[in-house]
This record gives C-alpha cells, sequence and structure tokens, in this order.
C-alpha cells in the first residue's frame, strides 16, 4: 500500500449530468482531445501522475498539496483559452476538487475517504472553480497567489465528518487578474499567476567542467539552496522537480518566470580547474529580465561538501535580503490605493525599518490595511507588532503601555494564525524584552531559529534578550550570526549597534567603540548607534573624545536621556546595567 495526496479534476458538459446524456454535439470527445493535448501537459509539468479514469473525470497523485492547487488553476486557465478561441455553439464547462488527505492506492483499486472528500468537492464547485478541503487550505495559503473564500463546514455524501470547505478563483485573488498586461501575471502571459509574496526558482547550476562528476556538486548547491530558501516563510519558492525540469535546456528567463509562476530566477555554474572551482549566481527578476545580484565564489576543494554548504549559506545570506529589497521598491512605487495585503505589509516593513520616531502615524495604517483586506496574513499581524515595538523603543509613542498591549495582541495573533511562521515569533520576542521577561525573549527567539536557522532578525533578537538577561558573552555569538545570515542588511546599524553594548558589558571598551564607530557610518542608523562608544568611551575616561560623541547623538536626538535609554533598554542584570549606565553618566549624558 502507499499513500498519496490526491485531485479530481473533472469536466462536464453544458446540458450533461457525468457519465450520461447523448453525446450528440461531439462534446465529449472534444474533452478527450482537450485532456490528451492541454490536461496531460500540464499535470506532468507539476508533477503529477494520473493514476485512474474516472469517465469523464481524472483521479491525478501529487507530491504536495500546492502542486495540486497550481495544477488545477493552471488546467482552469487553459481550458478558458481554450474556450475563448472556440467556435463550438455548446461549450465545456469545468469543475475542479482538490483534497489533501491519505489515499490508499493498492493494485488497481482506489479505497479511502481521502477520494470520497475530493469526488465530493468535485461536486460543490461551481463551473470554473475549485473548492478546497481544509487540509488544503492550510497548506497552499501564502503559496499560491489567489484568494480563499471560506464556505464553512459542510456535510458532504459518503463522508462521516463534516467537512470546512474554502473556494478559489483564479479572478478573484489578490494579483489574480485574467489579463497578462494587469498584476499578478508576467509579461508576455500564457503562464500561471504569481502569488502574493516573493516567488523564486533555482535553477540545476551549469556544469561548465570536463569532469561529469562535478554534475552532483552542482545540482547539490542549487538543491541546498531550495531547502534553505523554504525555511522563509516569506517566500515562495518552487520545488525541485519543477525547476530542474530545465535542466541542460536554452530558454528565455522570462519564459521560465510564466511557466512555474514565478517572478524571481536564480541561475548559476559551476567549474573545476584542478582542486579550485569556480561558483557563479545571478539572480533575475524575471518580469524585467533585469539582473539584480551577480557574486562568483572561488574555493579550494579540499572538503567538497564544506565548500557546498559555504557557497550555498553565502547564497541565500546575499539574495533572500535582495528580494525583500526589491518586493519594496516594487511597492513604493504603487500608489498607496492601488496597493494589495502583501504590498502594503511590504510597504509597512520598509518605514518601519526607518526607525524614525515621526513615522508612526505613516506606518501603522499599512498594516492596518494589509490586516482588513487579508485577516488571516499572520505576517502582516507580526509586523504590525514588531512597528508598534520600533516606536515605543525611539520615543515615538503617544501611549507606551497601550501601544506594547497593543504589540503583543497583534504578536500572539500572528502565531495564533501561523505558529509556524518565524516572524510571529520574531516580533514577540521584542515584546517580552520591553516587558523586562527576558528569558520568555530567548525562548521565543529560539524559537523562531528552530522554525528558521537562517533568520537574521531571529539571531539578532537573540542576542537582544540575552544582553538584556546579563549574558552578554553569548550574546556576541548571536549577533556575529545575524551579521553572517544578512551581511546586507538594511538594518545593520542595529546589529552592530546591539553588538557593541555587548561589547561594553564585557568591558572590551576599545572593541566597543569601534564596532560602535562602524553602525555609524551606516545609513539610517539611529540614536542607539551612539550608545555604546558613549558609555566606552565615559568607561575610559576620555572627556573630550566624549564629549564630541555626545554632540554627534544629540544631533540625532537632542534630549538624550538616561531616562530614555533605561525605558528603551530594560537591561535586568544588575552588573550590566550598571556598568552601560556608570559609562553613559561619565560621558555626560543627563539624567
Amino acid at each position: 500500500m502507499q499513500r498519496r495526496l490526491a485531485a479530481i479534476l473533472a469536466a462536464d458538459v453544458v446540458g450533461y449530468t457525468r457519465l450520461m446524456g447523448a453525446d450528440e454535439a461531439g462534446t465529449l470527445r472534444r474533452l478527450t482531445g482537450l485532456r490528451e493535448e492541454v490536461l496531460q501537459p500540464i499535470i506532468e509539468n507539476h508533477n503529477g501522475r494520473i493514476v485512474k479514469l474516472m469517465g469523464d473525470g481524472v483521479l491525478v497523485e501529487f507530491a504536495s498539496a500546492v502542486e495540486a492547487v497550481c495544477c488545477a488553476v493552471a488546467w482552469q486557465e487553459s481550458v478558458v483559452e481554450n474556450q475563448s478561441g472556440s467556435t463550438a455553439a455548446e461549450p465545456l464547462q469545468f469543475r475542479i476538487g482538490i483534497n489533501l488527505g491519505d489515499i490508499i492506492v493498492e493494485k488497481d483499486d482506489i479505497y479511502g475517504e481521502g477520494v470520497n472528500i475530493a469526488a465530493r468537492l468535485e461536486g460543490l464547485a461551481s463551473p470554473g472553480g475549485i473548492c478546497l478541503s481544509e487540509d488544503v487550505y492550510r497548506q497552499a495559503r501564502g503559496k499560491v497567489g489567489a484568494k480563499f473564500v471560506d464556505l464553512g463546514a459542510r456535510d458532504l455524501k459518503n463522508v462521516a465528518a463534516a467537512v470546512r470547505v474554502f473556494r478559489i478563483s483564479t479572478g478573484e485573488g489578490r494579483g489574480q487578474n485574467t489579463s497578462s498586461d494587469k498584476p499578478g501575471y508576467l509579461e508576455g502571459g500564457g503562464g500561471l499567476p504569481l502569488p502574493d509574496k516573493p516567488s523564486i526558482a533555482i535553477l540545476p547550476f551549469d556544469n561548465l567542467s570536463s569532469d561529469p562528476d562535478q554534475e552532483f556538486f552542482a545540482d547539490g548547491i542549487a538543491e541546498d539552496i531550495i531547502t534553505l530558501l523554504s525555511k522563509f516563510h516569506s517566500l515562495f519558492v518552487i520545488a525541485r522537480n519543477s525547476s530542474f525540469a530545465f535542466k541542460q535546456k536554452s530558454v528565455d528567463v522570462r519564459q521560465i518566470g510564466r511557466t512555474l509562476g514565478v517572478r524571481y530566477v536564480l541561475e548559476g555554474s559551476v567549474r573545476k580547474a584542478g582542486n579550485r572551482v569556480r561558483i557563479t549566481a545571478q539572480l533575475i527578476d524575471a518580469s524585467e529580465d533585469r539582473h539584480l545580484w551577480a557574486h562568483r565564489y572561488d574555493r579550494d576543494l579540499e572538503d567538497i561538501f564544506a565548500v557546498q554548504d559555504e557557497v550555498t549559506l553565502a547564497v541565500v545570506a546575499a539574495i533572500e535580503p535582495q528580494l525583500n529589497i526589491s518586493e519594496r521598491k516594487r511597492a513604493l512605487r504603487k500608489p498607496p490605493e492601488n496597493l494589495d495585503a502583501w504590498e502594503n505589509y511590504q510597504r509597512g516593513l520598509w518605514h518601519t525599518f526607518q526607525y524614525g520616531a515621526e513615522d508612526r502615524d505613516v506606518t501603522l495604517p499599512f498594516f492596518e490595511r494589509a490586516i482588513e483586506l487579508d485577516p488571516n496574513f499572520a505576517s502582516a499581524h507580526a509586523g504590525l507588532g514588531y512597528a508598534l515595538y520600533v516606536y515605543i523603543l525611539v520615543g515615538g509613542t503617544p501611549d507606551r503601555e497601550a501601544d506594547l498591549a497593543r504589540a503583543l495582541a497583534a504578536s500572539q495573533t500572528a502565531i495564533r494564525l501561523d505558529e509556524q511562521d518565524p516572524f510571529g515569533w520574531v516580533s514577540i520576542t521584542r515584546g517580552h524584552i520591553l516587558r523586562g521577561e527576558h528569558e520568555a525573549a530567548i525562548n521565543a527567539s529560539d524559537r523562531a531559529i528552530s522554525l528558521n536557522p537562517n533568520l537574521a532578525l531571529a539571531h539578532f533578537g537573540r542576542a537582544h534578550a540575552l544582553w538584556h538577561a546579563g549574558r552578554p558573552g553569548e550574546a556576541i555569538q548571536s549577533h556575529d550570526d545575524a551579521i553572517r545570515f544578512s551581511p546586507n542588511d538594511p538594518i545593520l546599524w542595529a546589529y552592530l549597534a546591539s553588538k557593541a553594548i555587548a561589547l561594553v558589558m564585557l568591558q572590551d571598551y576599545e572593541q566597543a567603540i569601534e564596532v560602535s564607530l562602524q553602525s555609524q557610518r551606516l545609513a539610517n542608523s539611529a540614536i542607539f548607534a551612539h550608545l555604546a562608544e558613549l558609555s566606552a568611551l565615559g568607561q575610559l575616561g576620555k572627556t573630550d573624545q566624549a564629549a564630541d560623541a555626545l554632540g554627534r547623538a544629540r544631533a540625532k536626538k537632542a534630549d538624550l536621556s538616561l531616562s530614555f535609554i533605561a525605558q528603551a533598554l530594560p537591561i535586568s542584570d544588575p552588573d550590566c546595567r550598571k556598568t552601560f549606565h556608570d559609562g553613559l553618566r561619565s560621558a555626560g549624558v543627563p539624567e
């Protein structure tokens, strides 16, 4: 016995019920031809396998719920396209039902409740529509560019318990337009709709070496990048089997984007000479056929797996922030009234990471609008919580306690909606820090890291919580991890500023000054970039230099005071707090 994910794709002819009625217009013959010409290639493109023909229906196995949904949407669009060019008096109408659940495949017979659910959902779907069970919805939401409509619990024939049903239609989702010249499709049309978050395909790296054994090394790098990027809930990453279908094929990148329904494509090559290997990678915006990033890695091949791991991590660390930057720039180019939920969320994050106290009233409405458009968008709730934390931190809140309560509530909602999304745990980490609940903050950041070990914000939150709790030595490693995972991060200044404060607590004053100055030199650095330098100079008794540093700090915050710092950075460990505050006092920071 084998257990699989199943979908039933079925077609009805106008005027006939399933398997009934005379075929006077030859419509069933046309359906058979359409199945062979259109359906079979689409199923194969989404890694599906026809396991049974059932009259005018087809039972298909898929490796994942997302691929099943994407296949159904692609078939639906192909049918629409076929009908639009048809002169037949009697068009075909399609009903597509998808179920995720174990079914049993034994010899030539198919049994199990999973098939029953799929078959009954097919019957519920309106012509041209797609109905999903709740299990499919949970796995596909956020990964398929479409709007889900909750139809509530439905009693299905021959199924013991009521099934919660969701409907999806390609004409109803965010970015789900039926014309290629509208948002949601790449230029040129004819492909899958774009998901409502950054979508990327990692193509197999080309082996440019004469050594055929390097083929496995090249494939391994691409596979590992897919695995690591798939841990980011903010990204839609095409599965390996779909992207590797383009192996050793010369296909225009725009066509790849249309075929796979992705905006971004990563491609690369491997060339070996002696004991040296050169690996190149480039990130391309398939919608514009424009290069966003490229890099070359030259390495010794003493340990081929170590090299593979090192390059994979470096590529992921470079392109994940680049994708986010690209998405935020796209959102900034659009007028606010035209933004969908994802774009409002991205615009809100862009403002949040400016760390400007005056931006609060501009930033929060973007997250609120995203939540209004999609109440189940977990990351938007997390973004609202994180933004409120930032404005409390920089002194941009009219009511600290009210904003803190709201931040925690938003973060808790994010976790309730999707406890596997690490951003919710990152957000609640910040709320715990502001409340002085530092062990809870460390635990929340550890949960975020367990969900995505490569998420720089999670390592940064852990580092921040550790020195608040009096563990600055451990914090240094977490800071370094954050910087390693996102060396070009828009808030790299904050990672460095926090690390510099931990160095002050370790009484490594010279190093603290050096790291603090690095932070200050980065764009958009806030007042916190100056604090470690001030405290370290105060501890070293360098009065003149401290006066100069205080003047530079006051240029960013004229009313800088110890009371502001104590409220923004509620350090619970008395020894760490004393070292840090005593240095600030000696540098001339008033109470």
